[in-house]
């Protein structure tokens, strides 16, 4: 090859890559168009994007707000369900303590129906002994049973009137008690538990009242 040919060659090659690199800096109006449609799509996506994010934090809020409300709400049914169980606790404590109430209340005439014939035998010169420990037998047995259900007499007699737990069918003038003490019982009390089952009938102290003469005015 000729040097003629060799140093067109290298010129035409020069100008082939100074063209092309003129042709990559120069933009042309489409390529500027496609560029600002790629740069409002990636904003659109990025506005997208936060909006989704926003909704999700304002999901996850409401959704921490039901179980915040449910856990509060299962708070106070459990609450209510302990209440429920002591509640129904106590007033199966309560019916099994008084359930023979009203059985025992009627058997109160009877101890006091043999409590009155072991009075009155003992008073007589006569008596059947036999019978009388019989009744006295009868009477313990019965008191047993009482005591077994935890009920027993109320402290009448020397104390001072209770209307709670006794009930005055009289009062008698006397200066052996002091005013409103329990001077005797005509029927004693019961009590079943710490409820009452049956008030003590009693006779009250009241003082005793002086009565002066009415003299009559003599006038001159």
């Amino acid at each position: 090859m000729s040097e003629k040919k060799k140093i067109r060659i290298n010129v035409e090659a020069e100008e082939t890559a100074e063209n092309e690199d003129s042709n990559s800096e120069k933009s042309t109006p489409a390529d500027d168009q496609q560029g600002g449609r790629l740069s409002e799509i990636g904003e659109n996506v990025q506005a997208d994007a936060e909006n989704q994010l926003k909704e999700m934090q304002a999901k996850i809020e409401a959704k921490d707000q039901e179980a915040k409300e449910t856990y509060d709400r299962l708070l106070r049914v459990s609450a209510d369900f302990e209440n429920y169980k002591k509640r129904s606790a106590r007033e199966i404590e309560e019916f099994r303590k008084y359930a023979n109430q009203t059985l025992l209340k009627e058997m109160l005439s009877v101890v006091d129906s043999l409590e009155l014939a072991i009075n009155s035998s003992n008073h007589r010169k006569k008596t059947d002994k036999n019978l009388i420990e019989g009744l006295n037998l009868t009477l313990n047995e019965i008191l047993r049973v009482f005591e077994k259900f935890d009920v027993r007499p109320i402290a009448a007699q020397g104390q001072t009137f209770d209307p709670a737990f006794h009930e005055a069918v009289m009062r008698e003038e006397t200066e052996d008690f002091p005013e409103n003490t329990v001077v005797s019982e005509f029927q004693k009390g019961y009590l079943i538990h710490d409820r009452l089952l049956r008030p003590a009938m009693v006779v009250v102290a009241a003082p005793k009242t002086t009565r002066e003469d009415n003299k009559p005015d003599i006038k001159d």
